[in-house]
């Protein structure tokens, strides 16, 4: 059988295409949802149009602090020893689909282990080669790479940074989220999220380097406010954000800017016809570093490095926390948009070619 474990919301929407597939296909999965996010899930799930999970490992608020983490972590470990045969439906030969670089991807890929199934890792081989940027996830990834016996992954290059690990590797040329991505813009005419009339950009910030750091924050808010001067930002509040502004007392700084406009996180349809419609995009997440690439959207990340190649030298800048950097990008974005990425390639579909066997 196979087996999807899936914890928050950036992997459920990469993943979602490939269940959503191998439901039109009518081949049976076993949805295992972590409960790491909780929050848009639901919206998510409707978006595409996937089932409910069949089992749910953790209900309540979205673990966001690392001494949760791991309290959370060898609770469903120590339930996967002892309800394996309920979570994996008595099956013994199967295989566990992991994907990315969070801490449901280790999780997912331990729990593969501990009831002794294949493990696959969707968005493999994916390097910043800087253990602490991005922080943890690069070290997460290079864990998962020990656990998998199967890798997916999204262009040669990540094949590539592989050759030190036994197994399986398959070239899916591009990212789920491609699939995802055309999805939600054949879905745009659906969506009524509130597109301001004058020029805007949007920005989001979440990552554990960039806001559990006080002085870090601070800097990456000052880089925020100097796009600000020039044009409408539409700053958007993940939960764990929101709280982290609020702890270090800088939420009043976005407030009282007449020209910072607090947003809620959507779900996936309407955060993407956002951007859309946007003129840049500020971000420290890899998902939207594809996303814009994909879509020819200029996009400034708020990172030191990032594991990605997407867009790097085309359309998507590094900022490195630098001013003068951010500075030049927003003088030169206008001369950085090109069009949308067409192919007819679907990375969803050679996967399901290379796990079909897995079939019950």
């Amino acid at each position: 059988m196979i087996h999807i474990v899936i914890g928050t919301k950036a992997q459920l929407v990469k993943v979602a295409p490939l269940m959503l597939e191998l439901q039109n296909k009518s081949i049976n999965y076993n949805f295992i949802f972590t409960g790491q996010h909780q929050h848009t899930m639901d919206e998510i799930r409707q978006n595409f149009a996937i089932k409910d999970p069949d089992i749910t490992l953790h209900r309540g608020k979205d673990i966001t602090s690392i001494p949760k983490m791991f309290v959370w972590i060898i609770k469903i470990l120590f339930m996967t020893l002892t309800k394996r045969k309920k979570i994996f439906k008595g099956d013994k030969k199967g295989i566990v689909l992991v994907h990315g670089d969070t801490f449901s991807t280790l999780l997912g890929a331990l729990m593969g282990r501990v009831a002794r199934h294949k493990v696959a890792h969707i968005e493999s081989g994916l390097r910043s080669f800087n253990l602490l940027h991005p922080f943890p996830e690069e070290l997460t990834r290079l864990l998962t790479f020990k656990l998998s016996h199967v890798y997916l992954c999204p262009g040669q290059w990540a094949v590539e940074n592989l050759t030190k690990f036994k197994g399986k590797k398959i070239n899916t040329e591009y990212n789920t989220l491609l699939d995802s991505l055309k999805r939600a813009t054949e879905n745009f005419d659906q969506s009524d999220v509130d597109i301001p009339e004058k020029e805007y950009c949007v920005c989001t910030t979440h990552r554990f380097e960039n806001i559990f750091n006080r002085d870090i924050f601070i800097q990456n808010l000052n880089l925020i406010e100097e796009a600000a001067k020039d044009i409408k930002v539409l700053f958007i509040l993940h939960p764990v954000t929101e709280k982290k502004l609020i702890q270090f007392g800088l939420m009043n700084r976005l407030e009282t800017n007449h020209n910072i406009e607090l947003r809620p996180r959507y779900d996936y349809f309407d955060f993407m016809k956002l951007v859309y419609n946007s003129e840049f995009v500020v971000s420290d997440g890899g998902s939207n570093q594809e996303e814009c690439f994909y879509m020819g959207k200029p996009c400034i990340l708020l990172r030191k490095a990032t594991e990605r190649q997407e867009g790097i030298g085309k359309n998507v800048i590094v900022s490195e926390y630098k001013l003068d950097v951010f500075k030049h990008f927003l003088t030169n974005y206008k001369s950085m948009q090109s069009g949308f990425l067409k192919t007819a390639l679907s990375p969803v579909d050679i996967i399901i070619e290379n796990i079909s066997s897995y079939q019950s």
